[in-house]
């Protein structure tokens, strides 16, 4: 039978520590969506961080709840930007994200799409920030990952899209440049679709649970070049097609 509160406990300490360890011990892995839901609940009471904002995808048959809490302290705009790096690299998703401009809080009808696009007030370039708490996550379930935040260490804000909710947002090229060179190009898309299709899923889904999204939270919602290992200390210039360019640079934490 799954522990909940032993297997939280175990995911706050090494994400405190700032230190991947072992999977939790067998008996204490999720068997099913409801338990890692409760486990990733668990670490949010557990850290007592507010909730800033939220990573998701829309579900699949096999993974029917992908989605995550980012805790506010994660967030941030300023660059450098510290992140738990692996070697000299940061590795990090170009994502869109959309900041809330009012609620969508618990209610029985579901919003429609143009609910959750009344809602938004502004449509960001974002970096999520990648880390996991498990040493070898490549061994691990999707159910274990789900109940650790799905790779989830934070987010990097960058600048607004000008009339974001209006624009193509199917399909960007991502290119990242140093020191004026180029260093990475990628013909992104987005595995959704469109990145506000995940949003209105996940507005649903919580308003359905009691819950709901709040003012001033960001949402991001799926990777357009899957992760991308940059290095540290080095000013970076990330590109996204014609919608803007993301600067920052990375050091590690100590």
């Amino acid at each position: 039978m799954t522990s909940v509160d032993p297997a939280a406990r175990q995911l706050v300490a090494a994400r405190l520590a700032r230190r991947p360890g072992a999977r939790l011990p067998e008996t204490w892995r999720p068997r099913d969506n409801k338990t890692a839901l409760a486990i990733q609940d668990r670490v949010g009471e557990l850290l007592g961080f507010d909730v800033g904002g939220w990573k998701c995808s829309l579900p699949t048959p096999d993974k029917v709840a992908f989605m995550a809490p980012i805790y506010a302290p994660t967030i941030t705009s300023v660059s450098p930007c510290r992140v738990r790096a692996e070697g000299a690299r940061a590795r990090v998703e170009p994502e869109i994200a959309f900041v809330l401009g009012h609620d969508l809080p618990r209610r029985t009808q579901p919003y429609s799409d143009g609910d959750v696009r009344t809602a938004v007030r502004e449509t960001r370039l974002v970096l999520e920030l990648i880390g996991c708490r498990y040493a070898d996550p490549g061994s691990a379930t999707f159910l274990e990952m789900l109940a650790d935040g799905l790779n989830g260490e934070g987010l990097f804000i960058g600048p607004e899209v000008s009339e974001g909710l209006t624009r193509p947002l199917e399909n960007i090229q991502i290119t990242v440049a140093a020191d004026a060179a180029t260093i990475l190009t990628h013909a992104g898309s987005h595995g959704d679709g469109h990145p506000l299709r995940p949003l209105v899923w996940l507005a649903n889904l919580l308003a359905s649970h009691g819950e709901g999204l709040t003012a001033g939270q960001i949402v991001t919602t799926g990777s357009y070049a899957g992760v991308l290992e940059l290095p540290l200390a080095t000013p970076l210039d990330i590109r996204f097609g014609d919608l803007g360019t993301l600067s920052v640079q990375f050091v590690g934490m100590e």
